[in-house]
């Protein structure tokens, strides 16, 4: 998976392409993008939305159990991990036996009134050792919820983020739920570039930015981390479900002052803010429409086809973007999008470069780590006294091998990476030399640095991997949006 990160510079007396233009330029790959989104206003009808609800970990402890009770739902729960097996990873490279053992502890792990009363419970082999002790326990949910939300997950392959309902990004949790595009470990990359650009520039740190399909509002929850006082942000989507779980998610987070959640198609409900914008990020469909049917189950048959689908090539929101950003943008402006790979990234550049040129400037190709090495495309505009700055962001460290180098254990040893989980509480390593394979909670990770060597924090102390190697197996990031 690619992404770009363009530095978008409205040039005097530059040439948009008009909506006619467009569906002769996109006739040569089969789409019509002036018809490929919808047209709706923020007067549209209101459409039936799903009620947002706390995710598991957040609500009240009401339901007492026997220990023993437990104890058998988590044997019933563990037979039917071990009757899968490989068959997930062979179907459709879904996850092992081991991802399911790990998200079984989680499920407890959010279900306890108390998570420490988790360790009374061996679980780090999808074990369970007898507690007699604990008589009782409370639980969030009852047992015959806890019964049948297994069985969805192992039966119907329903997503485990929609099963607890939220999703560990970054420092966040965000709720999320059916109709909802769970939100990507790759997409954080995005909030990543919007830093460096906010960092080098102190105007975008101030101005309004747009999410648009924006899911969950996770990007823009992330961006609106990173803007100074003054920085908004305008959140955008489609789905009603989208948009009453991204509202929840800003308003848990008390950002109801910098972030504004609006329903309608891409630019449509930015009419009153066209060419004001700093900035502009977007992770669109871009799926071909006939690789739906061969995503990874938990995806193709849960996901939102809306959040997923961008038409026969896959191309038809993202040139959408490309030639209805530049109108939106203040001379100077950021965008940033995700693609699904190196063909459709280069496509994307030269259209940019050729079809509309003069709109935009500095275009890098961005590559994450579920390929082997960045590409990076620079280009200078005339007008600019400052030449391009390359960006050869570095891969992430998920499912990579590293050497243990200081932080107090300065010992050497191999740590696996699981990148399947996303957050201070999810992020976790199998460390071999550290402490015989005990799992070591992350609490913060460095993603700017690393090109070289990845700084784990881990509460207040600080420790160093070295990139030796390179691990890609089922289960990895790559295969969760379906690649």
């Amino acid at each position: 998976m690619f992404r770009i990160r363009l530095a978008v510079t409205k040039l005097s007396g530059a040439t948009l392409c008009s909506c006619s233009d467009l569906c002769l330029q996109a006739s040569c790959i089969g789409s019509l993008i002036c018809c490929c989104a919808s047209i709706f206003s923020s007067s549209m009808p209101s459409l039936t939305a799903i009620k947002p609800k706390n995710p598991i970990f957040l609500r009240q402890p009401t339901y007492s159990v026997t220990s023993s009770d437990l104890q058998k739902w988590h044997g019933w729960a563990k037979n039917l991990v071990s009757s899968v097996g490989s068959s997930f990873v062979e179907s459709d490279n879904g996850p092992d036996s081991t991802l399911l053992c790990r998200e079984l502890n989680w499920l407890l792990e959010d279900s306890l009134e108390n998570r420490s009363s988790s360790s009374c419970f061996s679980f780090s082999a999808c074990k369970y050792d007898t507690v007699d002790e604990i008589e009782n326990v409370m639980l969030r949910i009852s047992l015959d919820d806890l019964y049948q939300l297994w069985k969805q997950r192992i039966e119907d392959r329903r997503p485990f983020q929609y099963i607890v309902g939220c999703e560990h990004w970054r420092d966040l949790v965000l709720s999320v739920q059916e109709g909802v595009l769970i939100p990507r470990p790759e997409t954080e990359l995005i909030v990543d570039l919007v830093s460096d650009a906010v960092s080098n520039n102190e105007e975008l740190g101030q101005g309004l930015w747009a999410d648009l399909g924006t899911g969950s509002g996770a990007v823009a929850i992330g961006i609106s981390k990173i803007l100074r006082i003054y920085g908004r942000v305008i959140a955008t989507d489609l789905s009603p479900d989208a948009v009453s779980v991204a509202m929840f998610n800003v308003q848990r987070y008390g950002l109801q002052h910098v972030i504004e959640v609006r329903r309608g198609s891409w630019f449509e409900p930015l009419k009153d803010v066209e060419g004001q914008l700093v900035g502009i990020v977007s992770n669109p469909p871009y799926i071909p429409s006939d690789n739906i049917s061969g995503l990874q189950a938990e995806v193709g048959r849960h996901e939102p086809r809306l959040a997923l689908d961008g038409g026969a090539s896959g191309m038809d929101y993202l040139l959408h973007l490309c030639n209805g950003a530049a109108a939106m943008l203040k001379p100077g402006g950021f965008f940033a999008f995700e693609t699904n790979g190196e063909k459709q990234c280069k496509f994307l550049v030269d259209y940019m470069q050729n079809q509309i040129a003069g709109s935009f400037c500095n275009l890098n190709i961005v590559s994450d780590f579920a390929v082997r090495g960045p590409l990076s495309l620079e280009r200078k505009c005339p007008e600019l006294n400052s030449p391009a700055r390359s960006l050869t962001e570095p891969q992430t460290f998920a499912g990579q091998n590293f050497d243990i180098k200081g932080g107090g254990h300065p010992e050497q040893g191999e740590v696996t990476f699981h990148g399947n989980r996303v957050g201070p509480r999810r992020k976790s390593v199998e460390g071999h030399g550290l402490s015989k394979g005990a799992l070591i909670q992350i609490m913060e990770v460095k993603m700017s640095e690393m090109a070289e060597f990845a700084s784990i924090h881990i509460g207040k102390v600080c420790y160093r991997f070295i990139r030796k190697g390179r691990v890609l197996k089922g289960g990895s990031q790559k295969q969760r949006r379906g690649h």
